[in-house]
């Protein structure tokens, strides 16, 4: 039975506005970067007078703008790579094996994503400095410093997403790969892993985005040579003006990667975000 016209038009209506809502900073945004200065920090005209190239340009000389986006690279990078690679083991074993303490272990690592950020900023802090002043290594404004703080920030979710993933996959798969002459391990690459892959991309995907956006911890953690890009765009701010075209050009600029790997991505993510919801 078809719906009613009034309810096809309610949802036209409704998704055009939404939209709306969603593209019109969009479009401040891209026309902002095209415009001169002091067109931009003077009233603002939908279409604008003059349309330049110039601040993409100079994006990349007023800042370090490619340290940081090097920095940014490296750390999310690597923070994804090794919370997914910690989280499919540590998930495999907590979806195939009982252990003492199972349960606890599973309510405190969800528990954990109750607490707001800032609650360790101070203790990571004080961690990272100990440990420097005791071994030398140095943590605190390093990118390896950075990289650890992300990791334990995205490893949480990424346990309890994946685990829930596993459960969904039968054990006559496991069963199988050792009838094949398969150890855990192996059934856990030649089996689960393939099988797993939209929650693994789901699981990725949230990593790097953990990371790669994060402002409170870059902005303490880092240094001059190890900044990242969600706090080097401060640096379009100075004591005597604001170079509002170049933080709009800079701002569309350091979101393509984020864009494109949706994009490129976007029917694995679909798929485990909502495996939990079906299975």
């Amino acid at each position: 039975m078809a719906p009613p016209r009034s309810f096809l038009w309610t949802r036209r209506i409704v998704l055009a506005l939404l939209a709306g809502f969603v593209l019109l900073p969009v479009y401040v945004m891209v026309s902002s970067s095209l415009k001169p200065l002091e067109d931009v920090t003077g009233r603002f005209e939908w279409i604008p007078s003059t349309v330049t190239l110039r601040p993409y340009a100079d994006i990349w000389e007023t800042i370090p703008l490619a340290d940081y986006f090097a920095n940014s690279i490296v750390v999310a990078g690597a923070a994804t790579v090794l919370s997914v690679a910690v989280a499919v083991f540590a998930a495999y074993a907590v979806s195939r094996y009982s252990f003492r303490g199972k349960r606890v272990f599973t309510v405190t690592v969800l528990s954990t994503q109750m607490f707001p950020g800032i609650l360790f900023l101070l203790p990571l802090f004080l961690i990272y400095v100990n440990i420097g002043n005791a071994t030398g290594l140095a943590l605190f404004g390093s990118r390896e410093g950075l990289i650890l703080t992300y990791l334990t920030f995205s490893l949480p979710f990424s346990i309890w997403m994946l685990t829930g993933y596993f459960d969904a996959i039968p054990r006559e798969l496991d069963e199988a790969a050792k009838v094949d002459g398969c150890g855990p391990i192996g059934a856990l690459f030649r089996v689960i892993v393939p099988a797993a892959r939209p929650g693994i991309v789901a699981v990725a995907v949230y990593a790097f985005m953990t990371a790669w956006g994060e402002v409170l911890f870059a902005s303490v953690m880092t240094d001059d040579t190890t900044r990242t890009l969600a706090v080097g765009l401060q640096g379009y701010s100075t004591q005597n003006d604001v170079y509002w075209n170049q933080v709009m050009a800079a701002s569309l600029v350091v979101s393509v990667p984020v864009v494109v790997g949706f994009l490129l991505l976007q029917r694995y993510l679909v798929a485990g975000l909502t495996a939990g919801a079906v299975k």
